[in-house]
């Protein structure tokens, strides 16, 4: 089994690098993809188009981790979500729910946030 907090730990690397390929190989066929309060993405396919988009607009992205711990094959981790976007960084602070499959995959992918501070940050950065 591989160790799931390394799992989280690379793919979060990966989606810090915006590289959506390696991120979302990393995932299983039927990922579910969770940004509470919206609508599940479920499928790689849903959420490689996914990353794309909200990736897309950053030049550079950043998600720090404050604090982690792991359940069995679950990783709870605390991070704050950065997102260079012109001059200016979009940043959520999340809490984040991975579930890790035997053979290393991300299973589900569950993320809190506030939307009211996305959707302000985003206007004031447009």
């Amino acid at each position: 089994m591989s160790d799931p907090r390394d799992v989280v730990a690379r793919f979060i690397a990966t989606v810090e690098a915006k590289d959506v390929d390696a991120a979302v190989a990393m995932l299983t066929e039927d990922v579910s993809y969770e940004n509470m309060p919206m609508d599940p993405i479920v499928g790689r396919d849903a959420v490689r188009a996914t990353l794309h988009g909200f990736l897309g607009a950053a030049s550079e992205v950043d998600w720090p981790v404050h604090r982690e711990l792991v359940a069995g094959n679950v990783v709870f981790n605390e991070r704050l979500d950065r997102f260079k976007i012109g001059e200016g960084w979009l940043e959520i602070p999340v809490a984040g729910v991975f579930e890790v499959t035997d053979d290393g995959l991300i299973s589900l992918w569950r993320d809190y946030f506030d939307m009211t501070t996305y959707t302000t940050q985003l206007a004031a950065l447009s």
